[in-house]
């Protein structure tokens, strides 16, 4: 009965009720009990629960599960949770509880009543206990189906994002719960579904950035459950992140009636204001207060928020006035690490969510589905800015499917609009129609119409409703509405591999089939997929704002950490982040690192050298560093050898560099270098926590990262090293673990019709793999001399111990401590520090125009001149094609002045596998001739120097060709993109494609 006695407590506790006008939210995590398997009889409330396992929320029943099987694998069971608490005070008050989530079906039963139904597996909900609640013991009971494939009761229909590629299947309640106890006057709650409330909504107009204003506007829906009207005012109180109150204000008396709902209204000019930034996560907190004829104030509602204003147009994203292009992640919502799945802690949101930040990340695109509140408070908490899905698989449904999505977009922006790092709501992981965005837009615009977030889909290229757009592997300009990519680089590679030269030796592309043919994307080392990073960011980079009218406002690419969804290479999960599961970077982390250090063009300088400097003495290798200088020379040992060859802008190379024991230096123009040093013999391992924000709190839910290395004599990290380290845990703490790669020296083939070789582990009768990548194992192996492992808190606060022993180097002891848990009513969210790094909005632009848009007025071709608007409309989906004839393969174009041409941009059908033969011409004169290359996208004619014309010819020479020069990639679901790219030409023919075409001056 312990634990029924804290709950006690928690609800009684009356310090800050009192000062907060009787109003209270408690962490309602702790004391729940789990069982696995479906009880007919668990939801009684005297059903004999005392064996159950006792759990601290969120957690996810199989969330040990994460890494260890493949997302196919996932337990997919009916779970149940019990939690008995007791209440002693029911006259005048009203009891809610918040889920942030359940999965996938959840029944919810209190005493034995059913008091409501939640199906959607992705999005908040909560009930009103007060009708069924009685004064002391009270028993919560919840029901939870994680079926993959769960039928909603209310739809009669199968989910959408319940889905076995993308999804990861962490059942019962992985999400936090909160209870909230009010007066019979309050604040509503955000969560509409089930309640039918809107809770709260803060937002600000009239932005002056540079003069730090802007009008603070406070909106609360109020529920009157008295029998008595009630006069209300809403009162504002506006508390700095310092916790310095810098402004009050109140709006106007409102009669509320007995048993009605009305909205309270508050606005202020306000002074001096810190704006909400990319790597500024300034946040206030505005505390609403109820205020009564009498002057008494009551119910007092903090939310946590900051202002920020942003605007969408002309292809270009503008944050605090200062235009942005994209650059960050499309991460999986399930944010998983090992051996737990998304249950984490807040401040490892953080530091998972910050490190996107670090890598130069200035966005983040959760896939598929609604985030769950604790990462999009996170993104908000270290600047991070986010785009916010409803639901979706990969493609526009009709019927009850378009119907849950409809609901869960209305319920994900109501609860979720007080976030300033959203500014994008996306309507689908696939284009949908345009009466379907007008739906979706009319949501944002009843329930969000002043929160500055634009409102899209991926694709949606030729629908003007829709405020932004992008295609999932391409390049996309506009001079409309900003386009960015929604996933680019869906490359894989363990971080265990450096590459071909240094032990495991891994030759890329070594690997499983995919599909019966060879995998490049999928089997890479970390060397080429450092390359691979910043040869794909050039596409974007070249076609960035300040570039012409028609521009690309950048992409994200998938994923920013390894993820337990679906795969290709030779793990059971993807291996496409620039971390690892544990979020220890690979190089391809610090490649953006140093491109992305800036809003459009780096602003700061930074040098990396890609890989390690421990080689057999025999080993000359091409040495890779990524820098944005406009020169970079490398020293061996104090040698110069000379300057690197530049690709990519951002990439310099110096090819069979011999390798020399001691230390390479690489020396930037712009002032920046890096340096790697050969590390010595293994020598010792070294235990280091990764710092946390807070004490690390005894409530049986929060958790400690702990890094291992293994170190030579003068502490470097040994990059070779991968011996098995055997850990000891004692005192208040239980075992997570980390994730490690079993031997994949072999490779067998399963069984018969799949098309690919797997690891080897093998399950011999089922043909199976069955690696469990150490996952919960004492013992795992440092990878490139280092791993990392989790360890959770027990519910007493005590001592916590950690040894690490490994066969021929020191033996490492760590000692940690836990602390009391703080009070239900310190919640983290109000808590956890804001990250400023990168300062406020600078007030410098962040681009310079560089070419100038010559404009089209008029075109004359061979053949087809009807459709050739198509070629210049900036309309991405639509095309002009010749009628396949040598001689009419050209179009003259005409501008509206005589122009110094000096670049010619297009899009040309087929633009990722065709070569086209072209010519420009001035009249008769020709001024270019060559060979296109393949694309994501554009390719980029620059003549020898500007010619000064008002009209230009682009004629075919001859047939295209096509060559694919890696595998041809197709997704697990969705199949494969683009119609326009993915053309065949008739052999023999001079078929001119044109999808888009801009001439542009130097400026």
């Amino acid at each position: 009965m312990k634990h029924l006695l804290i709950v006690c407590m928690l609800i009684l506790g009356c310090g800050y009720a009192n000062a907060d006008g009787g109003r209270q939210k408690l962490n309602f995590n702790d004391n729940w009990l789990l069982s696995v398997g479906d009880n007919k009889e668990a939801s009684n409330a005297d059903f004999a629960d005392s064996k159950w396992k006792s759990v601290t929320l969120p957690y996810a029943f199989n969330g040990d599960e994460a890494f260890k099987v493949d997302i196919v694998d996932h337990t997919d069971t009916v779970v149940w949770y019990r939690k008995h608490f007791i209440v002693n005070e029911l006259q005048g008050k009203k009891y809610f509880i918040e889920f942030e989530g359940a999965r996938q079906g959840a029944t919810v039963y209190l005493n034995g009543t059913k008091i409501g139904l939640h199906e959607n597996g992705a999005m908040a909900f909560g009930f009103d206990l007060t009708p069924h609640l009685k004064q002391g013991d009270n028993v919560i009971a919840v029901r939870c189906d994680n079926n993959w494939r769960y039928r909603s009761q209310v739809y009669e229909s199968g989910y959408q994002w319940n889905d076995r590629n993308f999804n990861a299947n962490y059942g019962g309640l992985p999400k936090n719960v909160y209870l909230h106890i009010t007066g019979e006057v309050y604040q509503t709650l955000p969560l509409y579904s089930n309640l039918r409330t809107t809770g709260t909504y803060i937002y600000a107009k009239n932005y002056n950035v540079a003069g730090r204003t802007a009008t603070v506007h406070a909106e609360s829906e109020v529920k009157n459950e008295t029998k008595q009207s009630q006069q209300l005012i809403l009162c504002v109180e506006v508390i700095d992140a310092e916790g310095k109150t810098v402004g009050e204000f109140e709006g106007f008396p409102t009669e509320v009636a007995a048993g009605s709902t009305a909205t309270l209204r508050a606005m202020c000019n306000m002074k001096g204001l810190h704006f909400w930034s990319w790597g500024y996560g300034y946040l206030y907190t505005i505390k609403t207060a109820l205020k009564a004829a009498d002057g008494t104030k009551s119910d007092v509602v903090a939310t946590r928020t900051g202002f920020r204003k942003t605007d969408f147009g002309e292809g270009k994203i503008w944050l605090n006035d200062r235009c942005m292009m994209v650059h960050g992640y499309a991460q999986r919502t399930s944010n998983e690490w090992p051996g737990v799945g998304l249950s984490v802690p807040a401040w490892l949101s953080d530091y998972s969510n910050g490190l996107i930040v670090e890598s130069g990340g200035n966005m983040v695109r959760w896939m598929h589905i609604t985030p769950w509140k604790q990462d999009i408070e996170s993104c908000d908490r270290v600047g991070l800015p986010q785009a916010m899905p409803a639901g979706d698989a990969e493609k526009d449904v009709t019927g009850p499917r378009w119907e849950q999505r409809v609901d869960l977009m209305r319920d994900a922006i109501i609860y979720n609009r007080n976030n300033p790092s959203i500014l994008f709501y996306e309507c689908g992981n696939e284009s949908i129609s345009r009466e379907h965005m007008i739906e979706m837009r009319n949501i944002r615009d009843l329930y969000d119409p002043f929160g500055g977030r634009a409102i899209g889909s991926r694709e949606m290229l030729d629908i003007d409703e829709a405020e932004y757009g992008g295609e999932m592997l391409y390049i996309n300009k506009s001079g409309k509405h900003p386009m960015w990519a929604m996933e680019y680089c869906r490359n894989e590679g363990l971080r265990k591999y450096w590459d071909e030269q240094s032990y495991p030796y891994h030759k890329e592309g070594d690997g499983p089939l995919y599909r019966g043919k060879p995998a490049l994307e999928y089997n890479q080392n970390m060397d080429e997929f450092a390359v691979e990073m910043v040869r794909r960011w050039h596409e974007y980079w070249l076609e960035r704002p300040g570039t012409g009218r028609r521009v690309s406002s950048g992409g994200v690419k998938i994923v920013f950490s390894d993820t337990n969804t679906h795969h290709r290479g030779e793990s059971n999960y993807r291996m496409s982040g620039v971390t690892d599961a544990m979020r220890i970077p690979k190089d391809a982390f610090y490649a953006h690192q140093v491109m992305w250090d800036g809003w459009i063009t780096p602003e700061n300088p930074r040098t990396h050298i890609v890989g390690h400097w421990n080689y057999n003495d025999t080993v000359t290798k091409n040495v890779y560093v990524v820098s944005n200088a406009d020169a970079v020379e490398l020293f061996v040992n104090g040698e110069s050898l000379g300057k690197g060859k530049q690709q990519y802008e951002f990439l310099y190379t110096w090819d069979d560099v011999q390798y020399v024991a001691g230390e390479v230096v690489a020396v930037a123009s712009n002032g920046s270098s890096d340096t790697l040093r050969t590390a010595g013999k293994p020598f010792a391992v070294r235990l280091t926590q990764v710092a946390m924000p807070q004490a690390w709190k005894a409530d049986g839910a929060d958790m400690a990262l702990i890094e291992v290395e293994v170190v030579d004599k003068d502490g470097r990290r040994c990059p070779l090293d991968d011996r098995l380290i055997n850990f000891s845990l004692k005192g208040e703490a239980t075992w997570i673990g980390g994730i490690g790669t079993r031997d994949n020296s072999k490779y067998l083939v399963p069984e018969e019709g799949d098309g690919q070789k797997r690891p080897d582990l093998l399950d011999a009768a089922n043909k199976k793999n069955i690696s469990d990548n150490y996952v919960g194992a004492m013992s795992l192996p440092v990878e490139c001399g280092v791993c990392r492992i989790l360890v959770r808190s027990t519910t007493t606060a005590g001592a916590v111990n950690i040894t690490a022993k490994a066969k021929g180097v020191k033996a490492a002891t760590m000692q940690l401590a836990t602390v009391e848990r703080p009070a239900a009513d310190v919640l983290d969210a109000m808590t956890l520090p804001c990250v400023l790094t990168r300062g406020e909005t600078p007030e410098a632009p962040s681009y310079e125009d560089i070419y100038k848009t010559v404009n089209i007025v008029s075109a004359a071709t061979g053949s087809d001149a009807a459709e050739l608007e198509s070629a210049f409309d900036d309309n991405e989906l639509t095309e002009w094609r010749s009628n396949g004839k040598r001689e009419d393969a050209w179009v003259t174009y005409t501008f509206d002045h005589k122009a110094e041409i000096a670049h010619v941009t297009a899009k040309l059908a087929g633009w990722r596998t065709m070569y086209y033969p072209l010519a420009l011409y001035v009249d008769d004169v020709k001024i270019w001739e060559g060979l296109t290359d393949p694309t994501l996208g554009y390719v980029h004619i620059s003549l020898d120097k500007p010619v000064a014309t008002d009209h230009i010819t682009l004629r075919m020479l001859g047939p295209s060709t096509s060559k694919v020069e890696k595998t041809d990639q197709s997704e697990l679901a969705g199949g494969k993109a683009g119609e326009l790219d993915r053309i065949t030409q008739k052999k023999g023919s001079v078929n001119l494609r044109i999808v888009e075409i801009d001439f542009l001056e130097d400026n």
